[in-house]
């Protein structure tokens, strides 16, 4: 019996959970590239859209390797779809705010649900949008570091945006319960 089979049939869990999950996260990259690729406005160095909060979501409700993967995924599958280059550094930044966010809400102020997500998202922009995407944009494209650091205000509204919308989600009894439901298969 084929590896796959045995999986179906037995019920054990790949690297991301379930079917779903993985339904999901391919979900949440389409949404990402939509997001930061189609519906967003770009001058210079600043790229004012919620490409993130799909990738914060998939960390924050499935973990840090899901979180990776569809960070990573958006920036390439989105880079590649609308012609731009891809940047290996700002492509790490991406997967890094997955990541992050998804280590942080898994690991940090368990009793204090406001709190740990606020740390996850802050921490996930800090990381992965104002330092490693801001040196990407510095190195590969040589913008002054006055202009780079000015992505530091914009990434403070953008993930108190993003981190309100999870808030309300995750507030949702409704929604909590699917989410619940889909972790357990």
């Amino acid at each position: 019996m084929s590896a796959e089979r045995q999986t179906a049939k037995t019920g054990t869990r790949s690297s991301f959970g379930s079917i779903q999950v993985l339904i999901m996260m391919a979900l949440f990259i389409a949404l990402s590239i939509v997001l930061g690729k189609q519906l967003s406005f770009t001058v210079g160095p600043f790229r004012i859209s919620f490409e993130n909060l799909t990738v914060l979501m998939a960390g924050i409700f499935f973990g840090p390797l899901a979180g990776l993967t569809v960070g990573a995924c958006a920036d390439l599958i989105g880079c590649l779809l609308v012609g731009y280059a891809i940047n290996p550094i700002i492509t790490a930044g991406a997967a890094s705010v997955g990541f992050i966010s998804g280590l942080v809400y898994k690991n940090c102020f368990r009793t204090k649900p406001k709190l740990r997500l606020a740390a996850s998202v802050g921490a996930a922009h800090v990381i992965g949008s104002m330092i490693i995407k801001s040196i990407g944009l510095r190195i590969y494209f040589g913008y002054p570091l006055q202009m780079v650091a000015l992505r530091v205000p914009l990434y403070i509204v953008i993930g108190c945006a993003e981190g309100y919308i999870i808030y309300l989600l995750l507030r949702n009894k409704a929604f909590g319960r699917q989410l619940e439901r889909m972790k357990d298969r």
